[in-house]
């Protein structure tokens, strides 16, 4: 592996880091954001600059109207993206939508793509992924899945509830994974604004980042026309892997940024602030705290970038991605508690973006697969030799 980045990549990757700067941290104050996440005149704006700025989507083909990023490029732009809360949702890479789009263009035909995935690219609208179930449905375990989906002449007929759907509030449209009636599952593309589709409430949860929040879903008797099924009937699984393995690799790639945003606001503040005679870094409990911060970002670094030259190899990378993402959720998660820590009283106050780092990342040890269950699923293929 060649570890230095093309002129290509370097020019991106400073553009992106420039916008982030000029344009996304001055707006991190902005009072168009709450407990569920940045308001949709805020994201409009965010947008409308990544937009100007040619920023846009850049992961989704140039046949889309994206730059046609390959997995390395994705690691390099989405860490730069991410060192801002806001940068995901400017760039328009935040979860679900960028997911979404990346299965979209796998598995959607000309007409769905047209209809859904144009607008989403280019940034008109939002969607979401209705998948996790309450109990006793679906969660770590699809196979729970309880959600129906029964055929009626030319159309299937959805009833079943969803939670913690990400973005479902102010969606344009949904992707909803449901359960045939021979335990097969199966794919549907639906518009949000039918009378079939509730969104019983918004979940209060610890993040903030998510355009949206988190939803309770209900489908009531929701009917979706055959040619609205996303993919192949009765193969809804094999296109979940489809999504989540890129997709856990694009989480490790954003909090990456955001894990390296707490760090050097950290290390600003340990050369400045004094304590007994000398500034904090040069107390050995501070320096070492930070040297390991550096170590952890760098192997998390490492992780995703080998992780993302698998799948730009053409390989599944399912074993790959579910290391990476237990790798770097425990690494970046590590990083920010270590300063806070640094930081002291300012660290858990909400004046810090260090604190708001701190509430939105611990989540991530649990989307997209907690750590327990990507070990079990590693301790299964190494089981099998």
């Amino acid at each position: 592996m060649d570890f230095s980045l093309t002129p290509t990549q370097t020019e991106l990757q400073a553009r992106t880091r420039r916008f982030i700067a000029d344009e996304v941290i001055p707006m991190e104050r902005d009072p168009r954001q709450g407990s569920h996440g940045p308001s949709e005149a805020l994201r409009d704006d965010l947008v409308a600059r990544a937009r100007a700025h040619g920023l846009l989507t850049p992961h989704a083909s140039k046949e889309h109207g994206g730059l046609g990023l390959s997995h390395v490029d994705k690691a390099i732009v989405f860490e730069e993206a991410g060192y801002s809360p806001l940068g995901p949702v400017a760039l328009n890479i935040h979860a679900p939508d960028e997911g979404n789009i990346h299965l979209m263009e796998e598995a959607a035909t000309p007409s769905q793509k047209k209809r859904w995935l144009q607008p989403l690219i280019d940034g008109h609208i939002r969607s979401c992924f209705c998948m996790t179930e309450p109990p006793p449905g679906a969660g770590s375990d699809p196979s729970m899945m309880q959600t129906l989906a029964v055929q009626d002449g030319d159309h299937y007929v959805i009833t079943g509830r969803k939670w913690f759907i990400t973005g479902a509030t102010g969606a344009g449209f949904a992707i909803i994974m449901a359960r045939m009636e021979d335990g097969r599952a199966t794919m549907f593309l639906a518009d949000m604004d039918q009378s079939a589709i509730v969104v019983e409430r918004q979940i209060d949860a610890m993040d903030s980042c998510f355009t949206g929040g988190h939803g309770v879903v209900r489908f009531d008797g929701l009917r979706v026309p055959a040619d609205d099924v996303l993919g192949a009937v009765g193969e809804g699984f094999r296109y979940a892997q489809v999504r989540l393995a890129p997709a856990r690799l694009t989480h490790c790639m954003r909090w990456l940024g955001q894990a390296r945003r707490a760090h050097d606001v950290a290390s600003a503040y340990a050369r400045q602030r004094q304590a007994f005679g000398q500034p904090l870094v040069e107390h050995e409990g501070v320096g070492f705290m930070l040297a390991d911060n550096e170590m952890d970002l760098h192997t998390a670094r490492l992780a995703i970038w080998h992780c993302a030259w698998v799948l730009d190899q053409g390989g599944k990378g399912r074993h790959e991605s579910s290391m990476t993402k237990v790798m770097c959720s425990e690494a970046e998660w590590r990083v920010v508690d270590r300063s806070v820590q640094i930081l002291g009283a300012s660290g858990v106050s909400d004046e810090s973006i260090v604190a708001r780092i701190f509430k939105d990342m611990r989540a991530f040890r649990v989307y997209d697969g907690p750590s327990e269950v990507h070990r079990w699923s590693m301790a299964k293929r190494i089981a099998r030799g």
